[in-house]
């Protein structure tokens, strides 16, 4: 984001600062020095990219998440900005608390007739919580005792021989029995590393899961645990995505006007685990789609 253009005159070389206050800004396009004005001879001005001054900035939307979405409504979304040191701090995907200034931002253009006393809204980010951490980062961030007392607890659970067992039952407790469909939750969860082979081609860890049976047996309540537990997850039903929901769309950007890909719940939900749910219901096509 630009804050002072800098510009230089093709004739007398003077070097001209222009202060850019919005998204928009007018170039200015004559030289203004005393030497061109004297001399008349009507210098034309070139921005210079090395003498201006810019700011890190990123704009990203912030969606509601599923548990939070009141009855009967649709997930509500808002435009968040972030500069400097905050930029790339997330990725899509990512389940932040951010914290910031709201605030409203005119319509500019002819959008701003049509739109009268309406302005649009965004968040200017002061600060990003991470709510869920990948497992590379809670081992680099074990500093404080909190992360210490996790890693005694995890090194008592490697020693011990019924592991499998206890970290099966913790999946759901309130779920009686399903013992087997736990250690295969619990596999899927923690996966295996990829392997590759010698001429090259690579063997995924990773297993997809369908849980298949009738009403009322809690497959559903089992997938909103895994997506609550899991490091990067999301959580989406088929029975109201469609295959351009799950797997990407085109998009304009509202910055550039330039056309974009948008990822869906399975791109938001890559090296991590996407769960959908009434896998069933959805149209063939979409399934071919995933």
């Amino acid at each position: 984001l630009m804050t002072v253009c800098t510009y230089s005159c093709d004739k007398c070389g003077y070097e001209t600062f222009q202060e850019v206050r919005q998204t928009q800004y007018l170039p200015l396009q004559n030289c203004t020095s005393e030497k061109c004005v004297k001399n008349r001879t009507g210098g034309r001005l070139q921005a210079l990219t090395r003498g201006s001054r810019f700011l890190r900035f990123q704009e990203i939307k912030v969606q509601e998440m599923h548990d939070q979405v009141p009855t009967g409504d649709i997930p509500r979304s808002v435009t968040v900005h972030l500069f400097e040191d905050l930029t790339r701090t997330c990725v899509p995907g990512d389940h932040v608390v951010i914290s910031g200034v709201f605030l409203a931002k005119p319509y500019t253009g002819f959008r701003a007739l049509r739109a009268g006393l309406i302005a649009d809204t965004y968040l200017e980010a002061m600060h990003v919580h991470q709510l869920k951490k990948q497992y590379a980062q809670l081992t680099a961030d074990a500093n404080s005792e909190r992360d210490n007392v996790i890693a005694n607890e995890l090194t008592e659970l490697s020693v011990d021989p019924h592991v499998y067992e206890r970290l099966a039952a913790s999946i759901s407790p309130e779920i009686f029995g399903h013992e087997d469909v736990k250690k295969a939750l619990l596999l899927l969860l923690v996966g295996a590393p990829t392997k590759a082979t010698e001429d090259g081609m690579t063997i995924r860890g990773d297993i997809n899961i369908c849980l298949m049976g009738d009403p009322g047996v809690a497959k559903s309540q089992l997938l909103r645990f895994i997506h609550k537990i899991a490091p990067r997850s999301q959580y989406t039903t088929g029975k109201g995505s469609s295959g351009v929901g799950l797997t990407s769309s085109v998009t304009r950007d509202p910055i550039t006007e330039e056309m974009i890909l948008e990822g869906g719940a399975l791109v938001l939900a890559d090296n991590g685990i996407c769960c959908i749910d009434e896998f069933d219901k959805m149209e063939d096509s979409d399934r071919t789609a995933i």
